[in-house]
């Protein structure tokens, strides 16, 4: 016999009303803010028609103070799992209509249920946050139910990819989630992310603040670095999640998604001839180089708000995906600071965990120098980096620009840090230090006994740079792989590329290192 008209109507009936979220007006609510409801947010990550959703009929248990006739749709959570172009993608969104999108135990259960499923098939998980916090009906429950999502942001960490789309508010607790993740993306007007918002810190402190300045997307991408990306609003947000995934393996096992060119480009670029000014003090804007290098249009830069005197970003050279890491110096002359050291680390040791090649381009001063830096911890933050690129087994190409002194030549990437090749161009300088520096040091006598002292200097800078930090002189030590024509960058990169897909490294067994913190 076939299935009763009735219960085909109940359970249609029912999905109608799991689907409505809060109803007609409140989903009527978000779009007059320009904002998405939680499903539209799914669909528009998801490739049409690939979503299958998880645990749509779950209920909270109704035990909770005050709840047991409250009727909260889906429980404020719809989790499940999709294609985006093509590859799969688990995801959970939560929907504000919904009790607000408040956390309480079952609402934790379908976010943790979505996270089990990335571990179990390897594949990236998505979360769409926008929720008012803990449910405190539930008490202990709520606070329960973030104990195992944080638990879970752990386990899953270095194992999938996980990206956080912050589109509503993410306060007190639930903020540790999308800080536990790989990257965070936060849309301009309508996201907050805080432990304490601005009333708390008045009553705490007796300081007033704005919401804006104490939680916004433009303060955390650029003061804080919380936040890796910046949205205009929720469709923008999703298509940057899904350019980030097309850089991204589905999980630590598999390689990124290489799309090798059938010809490998080995052209030569003039244009890279004449980018270098004639003066080496003079600020070369090195975007200028990552344009050039990488295959064009496919530069997606991260954190690019934030410890600027650092580039860091995905592309692809002749299909391969890389990860760029590039001192700029048009901020602060490209020196290591603080927060560059604590940027550069973290891109680098998430490439290394999901086997992205890394590509560093070297323009670096040194480590920046102040009273500031010193008392920050600097020495703790700048190795940090070092460690980074010392624990990577990844294939790892570095090209020297112009300067590269001391510990921070050392801190990007070089010979002896685990570089495969390292190529200079003809204007490097390797040295311990700079050449004004060292002429203070080595030529006192030389620039007392001058006539014209800036003349003097001039001419000894570039007799220091001759003889102690020519990049033949790294060569010829076996510091420096070769020294290589500006214009014949990209094809030496590519070429090395193409060669070292197959590299493997072993290294003693232990646990994990302790990197400091």
């Amino acid at each position: 016999m076939p299935i009763s008209q009735r219960l085909l109507d109940k359970l249609r009936e029912r999905r109608a009303k799991v689907q409505s979220g809060g109803g007609a007006a409140k989903q009527q609510e978000r779009h007059d803010k320009g904002l998405l409801t939680a499903r539209e947010r799914l669909d528009a990550l998801f490739d049409d028609g690939t979503f299958q959703e998880s645990g749509q009929h779950i209920r909270h248990s109704g035990t909770a103070f005050g709840m047991a006739d409250k009727d909260l749709p889906a429980d404020g959570a719809i989790a499940g799992n999709g294609l985006v172009n093509g590859r799969q993608v688990s995801a959970f969104s939560q929907d504000f209509t919904v009790a607000a999108g408040t956390l309480g135990k079952m609402h934790a259960e379908k976010l943790v249920g979505a996270m089990q499923y990335a571990l179990r098939m390897g594949v990236p998980l998505v979360a769409c946050k926008d929720s008012g916090g803990a449910r405190i009906q539930e008490g202990v429950d709520a606070q329960s139910g973030y104990g195992k999502v944080f638990y879970m942001n752990v386990l899953l960490s270095g194992v999938v990819p996980q990206i956080a789309l912050i589109l509503g508010p993410c306060a007190g607790g639930a903020a540790y989630s999308p800080a536990l993740m790989d990257f965070v993306i936060m849309t301009r007007k309508n996201a907050h992310m805080f432990i304490t918002g601005p009333e708390v810190i008045k009553a705490v402190t007796g300081q007033a603040f704005t919401m804006d300045e104490v939680g916004s997307a433009d303060m955390h991408a650029t003061v804080s670095g919380n936040a890796h990306f910046v949205a205009e609003d929720d469709a923008h947000a999703v298509a940057i999640a899904q350019a980030l995934l097309s850089y991204m393996p589905a999980n630590n096992s598999e390689d990124p998604p290489h799309r090798p060119w059938d010809d490998i480009p080995l052209e030569e670029d003039e244009y890279l001839n004449q980018v270098v000014p004639e003066d080496p003090s003079e600020p070369m804007d090195v975007r200028l180089v990552i344009d050039r290098v990488v295959d064009e249009g496919t530069f997606l830069e991260v954190h690019a708000g934030w410890a600027r005197n650092l580039i860091v970003g995905f592309a692809r050279i002749g299909g391969i995906v890389v990860g760029v890491i590039a001192n700029q110096p048009m901020e602060m002359a490209g020196a290591l600071d603080i927060n560059a050291s604590d940027k550069g680390a973290r891109f680098v040791r998430f490439c290394n965990v999901f086997n992205i090649p890394l590509v560093t381009l070297v323009d670096v001063p040194g480590f920046l120098p102040g009273i500031e830096q010193e008392r920050g911890g600097i020495i703790r933050h700048g190795a940090k980096l070092l460690f980074a690129y010392g624990s990577a087994t990844v294939p790892k190409i570095t090209v020297i620009l112009r300067k590269a002194y001391g510990g921070s030549y050392l801190a990007m990437c070089s010979q002896e840090m685990g570089a495969d090749w390292v190529y200079a161009w003809p204007t490097a300088e390797i040295a311990v230090m700079g050449a004004e520096g060292a002429i203070n040091i080595l030529y006192r006598k030389e620039l007392a006994e001058a006539e014209d002292r800036r003349a003097k200097a001039k001419e000894l800078a570039a007799e220091y740079r001759d003889e102690f930090a020519s990049p033949y002189l790294s060569a010829a030590r076996g510091y420096v792989t070769d020294v290589i024509l500006p214009s014949e960058t990209r094809g030496v990169l590519a070429l090395a590329l193409r060669k070292s897909l197959a590299k493997r490294e072993m290294r003693p067994p232990k646990k994990h290192g302790n990197i400091p913190l």
